[in-house]
């Protein structure tokens, strides 16, 4: 014969009939109901005082919440997070603390449940990390030790016109140096931006990029006419590995952040754009806190650098008195006589060779080795094993 399927307060009532039958003790029926003395005592207690009705399951929540916050507080919150669609609690707190400096801003864990009950969360995705890069690039000393820029993704604008965003920051504070929408990209249009970043910011030590172009060229050093000219004043380029933008990952991070906010979707056109790239740039620097510097807006760390960016380029210049040949403007260097090709990026430029033997010439511009030059066969060796 089946079991007949009860309710818990079919099963409860049964319970305190079985117990006013006076048939069983107290140690007999809970045995004969599976559940314990106290649990038992318990429903006859709620019975005596209540009733059937005393039986029936009662809300366990707390009666008062110590740690609630009111309907204006959550008005706040709401709002804060309305003026800012991409945060999260811990900076919606910070700005609220700036903000509200006589209330009593809820814990980031509150604010994420507000956040939560009125379905402006979403879960994260589990992000896999890589390992970091053994490759020896320079830290983040400070302001200006190291400038990341990078060409983010290109995208249309509402009217169907393509649009590059050109980006640079502050490696140590994370301040956004400029972020310019670009239409079409081209060198001269990236040297002018960064000259306008060097005059108004000053230079700094080291850029740090990706091997794409205008940044990076497939010719000698991996050298292109940007970096040559960031060279010739003094900075060094540094270039990620291939396929490793998890190296420049400061830079990329704020990508996603700057996706997020200025192009989900794209503006109607570029003007209009460029005026959200503004508006992000601002906030980013003056406003948003950054959890990686102590919840402090960028700006906060950031000051320009005392390298004050000069009205002519000074010359590459080399000490003693090393053998140099000056790059033609086809890009090749003489040699006996002879033309030799050594890259196009150099044209203009003064390069250094460090005798190896009679035949073998270590091949450099400024500090940067390009090669061996092989005078017998009158070429730049660039693969072979001796530049390792």
């Amino acid at each position: 014969m089946p079991w007949k399927e009860t309710s818990a307060m079919d099963e409860r009532k049964q319970f305190i009939e079985d117990w006013l039958s006076k048939r069983y003790t107290m140690m007999e029926l809970c045995s004969r109901y599976g559940t314990s003395r106290k649990t038992g005592y318990k429903w006859v207690a709620r019975f005596l005082a209540e009733g059937y009705e005393g039986l029936a399951d009662r809300n366990r929540a707390p009666k008062s919440h110590p740690n609630g916050v009111s309907d204006d507080i959550e008005r706040l919150v709401l709002q804060a997070r309305e003026d800012h669609p991409t945060w999260g609690p811990k900076k919606l707190k910070v700005i609220l603390e700036k903000r509200h400096e006589d209330l009593r801003i809820p814990s980031r864990s509150t604010i994420g449940l507000i956040l939560k009950q009125h379905g402006l969360t979403m879960p994260r995705r589990r992000r896999r990390h890589c390992a970091p890069s053994s490759q020896p690039f320079a830290g983040y000393d400070g302001p200006n030790s190291v400038w990341c820029a990078d060409l983010k993704g290109w995208f249309r604008t509402g009217d169907g016109l393509r649009l590059d965003p050109l980006t640079i920051s502050d490696g140590y504070s994370r301040y956004i140096i400029r972020c310019q929408a670009m239409r079409p990209v081209t060198l001269k249009g990236v040297q002018r931006i960064f000259e306008a970043a060097f005059r108004r910011f000053g230079m700094p030590l080291r850029i740090r990029t990706d091997n794409g172009s205008p940044f990076a060229g497939t010719g000698l050093g991996g050298l292109s006419r940007l970096s040559v000219w960031w060279m010739q004043l003094g900075i060094t380029p540094e270039r990620i590995e291939p396929g490793k933008p998890y190296q420049n990952g400061r830079h990329e991070r704020m990508h996603l952040t700057l996706k997020q906010d200025t192009a989900s979707p794209p503006a109607k056109n570029f003007r209009a754009q460029q005026r959200r790239f503004d508006a992000f740039e601002d906030e980013f620097n003056n406003e948003r806190p950054h959890e990686a510097i102590g919840f402090v807006p960028p700006a906060d760390l950031y000051q320009t650098s005392a390298r004050v960016y000069p009205e002519a380029l000074p010359p590459i210049e080399y000490s003693g008195n090393p053998i140099t040949r000056k790059v033609q403007k086809r890009g090749e260097i003489y040699w006996g006589g002879k033309r030799v090709f050594v890259s196009e990026a150099l044209i203009g430029q003064v390069l250094r060779l460090d005798p190896i033997d009679d035949d073998h010439f270590d091949l450099y511009f400024a500090q940067i080795k390009l090669g061996i030059f092989d005078a017998r066969q009158l070429r730049v060796l660039r693969n072979s094993r001796r530049c390792l």
